[in-house]
């Protein structure tokens, strides 16, 4: 649909990203840095998802919701450094309406479901330390299908809401976005009509899909500290701590960088810092997070040490 159906008040049809940098000398470098960001972190998160295939161990909830997050950090980056990536080749980077909408879309829907599938760890941890008796009942096969689908269904409506609420404003010029992907505090800087509902959609669609999450995650946490520190021998507490480490410190990247790119709407002079935030959120914390989950956990070294040797698992 063109952006005029809309009752012709959008007269923008494409917008300009000024992408990372307006140095030429710089765009190759970048270029090139950024590519192999892309595909450390595809190839990262693709040996995750072989290893918790191929290795019986690793056929638990953890590693289930750990395998759907690799799924979404590839969908993630995918969503946005390709397009920055073929920004960084021309000497300006022009990007359709609908194409950017729909890039909007994807990565909202994208990110939205990673942070409720943070949440649904939070709480498996919190069953397998708190609950370990009922732990493979509560957390049986169709109890983690509905989890991941309910983390989907929630992100949709979300990201929906957001795109269809953008897509109503009038853009009648400028259409330079300071930015090197479409999103929604950059676009509602260039908005000729009031963005007022806009932010509003934004604090609620924030609440629900950060606020709520983090307030769980923190309970689920502040229970599972309390089982830990009842545990009597200091390598017990150091096996319970160490299931959970890894998680939390994704949990700190990904909401830290995403807190401070979305709770600050009316500065418009940050661009240039949310450029920076942005690199964090789509490229560092997808390609550190495989590195994250196994440096520290013996069992997927060792499924990622036979999938790259071609090795089978043993029986």
């Amino acid at each position: 649909m063109e952006p005029g159906a809309w009752g012709n008040r959008t007269t923008v049809t494409e917008f300009i990203l000024l992408g990372l940098t307006e140095n030429v000398r710089l765009k190759p470098i970048l270029f090139v840095v950024f590519l192999f960001a892309y595909v450390l972190t595809v190839g990262g998160n693709f040996s995750i998802l072989a290893a918790i295939f191929v290795e019986p161990k690793l056929h638990t909830p953890m590693y289930y919701f750990l395998g759907n997050l690799s799924l979404l950090d590839i969908g993630c980056i995918t969503v946005t450094v390709p397009p920055m990536l073929a920004c960084l080749l021309p000497p300006q980077c022009r990007v359709p309406y609908a194409a950017c909408v729909s890039q909007l879309f994807f990565f909202h829907l994208l990110a939205g479901v990673d942070c409720h599938l943070l949440t649904a760890m939070a709480y498996d941890r919190y069953l397998a330390i708190c609950q370990p008796l009922t732990y493979s009942t509560r957390m049986r096969r169709e109890v983690r299908g509905a989890l991941v689908a309910i983390c989907c269904t929630v992100s949709f409506i979300n990201a929906l809401t957001h795109t269809v609420a953008l897509s109503v404003l009038d853009f009648c010029g400028p259409n330079v976005v300071n930015h090197f992907y479409c999103d929604l505090p950059p676009l509602f800087r260039l908005s000729c009509s009031s963005i007022h509902l806009n932010g509003q959609l934004l604090f609620v669609g924030a609440t629900f899909m950060g606020v709520f999450p983090m307030i769980l995650i923190s309970v689920s946490y502040a229970h599972v500290t309390a089982a830990v520190l009842r545990i009597r021998s200091a390598e017990g507490r150091k096996k319970a701590f160490s299931t959970c480490g890894s998680h939390l410190t994704v949990v700190c990247i990904f909401y830290g960088t995403g807190f401070f790119s979305y709770m600050r709407l009316g500065s418009v002079s940050a661009s240039d810092k949310d450029k920076g935030i942005g690199i964090l959120n789509t490229i560092l914390s997808p390609m550190l997070n495989p590195l994250i989950y196994s440096l520290r956990n013996p069992d997927v070294q060792g499924a990622l040490k036979r999938v790259l040797m071609g090795k089978r698992p043993p029986e």
